[in-house]
C-alpha cells in the first residue's frame, strides 16, 4: 500500500478542506452544504449545547465522541422521554458537528443503530401524533372569532389558509405578502423554501374559493391583507395593543412558530367561554394532517394531495392521515349486508 494513501494527518482536517482552498465560490457552496438551512443550524446549535453539557456532567468527551458516549446520551434522552424525532435531530447535530470539524462520526456505527432500533420500538408505541380535526370543528372555531377585531381577522386567515394550503407552521410564518398571487380561480402561494424544499426551487400551492365567504380562505386572506395595509413584508405578524380592548395594530414582527402553535391550540381546543375541552388536543401540525385526512376521506388521489402538501411518497400520505379509528373508518360498515 502506498504510504501517501495510508498516511493520516496528526490533526483532523475539516471535511472538504482541500476543496475549500480551490476557489472562493467552491468554499462558499461547500460551507452552505455542510451547514444546511438556517432553521436547521439553530436547532443543531441548541442540541449540541445539550450534548456538550451532558458530556461535561458525566466526564465524557463530546468531540470526537465515541459510540458508547453517544449511545449513553440517546438512551438517557429516551428515558426522559424525548420524542423519537427529537432524538434523531440530536444525532444529526452530533454527526454534522463531527463532519465540520473533520472527525469521523460515531452516529452511523452498527452498534448505535441497534440502540436506536430499540428506542424506536419503545417510543413508537407511546409517541403521540397530532390529531386531525373535522371541517365542522374548524368552522365552529371560526364562528367563535370576533372578526370585527384585528386579531380575529388575522387568526381567521391563519386557520383557513393553514388548513386549505396544508401548510407547516414554519411555512406560514415565513410567508410574505408578495408571495401571494390572487387570480380568478384561486390564490396561488409561491413558496421560496419549505422543509422538503431546502434548495429554494419555486413551489406553488393553490388555495381555492369557498362557497361561504366566512369560511373562504381566499376572501379571508384578502380581508386580513386590507387590515395589514401594505404590499410587502411578513404576512402573519404580532399585534400592538391599542388603548381600547380589541383595538390593535399589526406590527412588522413575524409570528413565531411557537406562537402559531399557541393560536391553533387556543382556537381549536377551547369552547366559547375559553375553557379547555378535555378530549381535544389539536396543534399547528393538525392543520396539515387534517387537510390530508379530509382529502383521503373525500376520495382525493394521492397525486392530487401531494400536489398541495409537496410530499414525495404515497407512504407519507398514509403516515399523515389519521384513519386509525376502527369503528369510524372501516370498509366493513359498507358491505351491503
Amino acid at each position: 500500500m502506498s504510504t501517501e494513501l495510508s498516511r493520516i494527518p496528526a490533526e483532523p482536517q475539516a471535511l472538504g478542506s482541500q476543496l475549500a482552498t480551490a476557489a472562493d465560490n467552491v468554499a462558499r457552496y461547500l460551507k452552505l452544504g455542510l451547514e444546511g438551512a438556517d432553521n436547521t443550524v439553530l436547532a443543531y446549535s441548541a442540541d449540541l449545547k445539550s450534548f456538550g453539557a451532558y458530556c461535561t456532567l458525566h466526564g465524557l468527551c463530546p468531540l470526537p465522541a465515541d459510540v458508547a458516549t453517544v449511545a449513553r446520551y440517546v438512551a438517557d434522552l429516551a428515558d426522559i422521554p424525548r420524542k423519537l424525532s427529537t432524538i434523531k435531530r440530536h444525532l444529526a447535530a452530533i454527526h454534522k458537528h463531527h463532519q465540520l470539524r473533520g472527525y469521523p462520526s460515531p452516529v452511523h456505527a452498527d452498534e448505535l443503530a441497534l440502540v436506536i432500533e430499540g428506542i424506536t420500538r419503545t417510543l413508537g408505541k407511546r409517541q403521540k401524533q397530532a390529531p386531525a380535526f373535522t371541517v365542522e370543528e374548524l368552522k365552529e372555531s371560526i364562528r367563535r372569532l370576533d372578526v370585527t377585531t384585528t386579531a380575529g381577522l388575522r387568526d381567521r386567515a391563519l386557520l383557513l389558509l393553514g388548513f386549505a394550503g396544508a401548510f407547516r407552521r414554519s411555512e406560514l410564518v415565513a410567508l410574505n405578502v408578495e408571495h401571494l398571487e390572487f387570480t380568478e380561480r384561486a390564490l396561488i402561494v409561491h413558496l421560496p423554501k419549505s422543509k422538503t424544499n431546502q434548495a429554494g426551487e419555486a413551489e406553488d400551492k393553490a388555495v381555492f374559493y369557498a362557497a361561504t365567504a366566512a369560511f373562504c380562505p381566499v376572501r379571508c386572506t384578502r380581508a386580513w391583507l386590507q387590515q395589514l395595509g401594505r404590499n410587502t413584508g411578513p404576512l402573519f405578524v404580532s399585534l400592538k395593543r391599542g388603548k381600547v380592548k380589541g383595538d390593535a395594530l399589526p406590527t412588522q414582527k413575524r409570528l413565531s412558530p411557537l406562537r402559531v402553535n399557541g393560536l391553533v391550540q387556543h382556537h381549536l381546543n377551547h369552547d366559547e367561554e375559553g375553557h379547555k375541552i378535555a378530549e381535544k388536543n389539536y396543534s399547528a401540525h393538525s392543520l396539515r394532517v387534517s387537510f390530508i385526512t379530509v382529502s383521503v376521506l373525500r376520495g382525493q388521489s394521492n397525486r392530487f394531495i401531494k400536489n398541495q402538501t409537496k410530499q414525495k411518497t404515497d407512504a407519507m400520505i398514509d403516515r399523515y392521515s389519521r384513519l386509525d379509528d376502527v369503528v369510524s373508518f372501516n370498509a366493513a360498515q359498507n358491505l351491503g349486508l
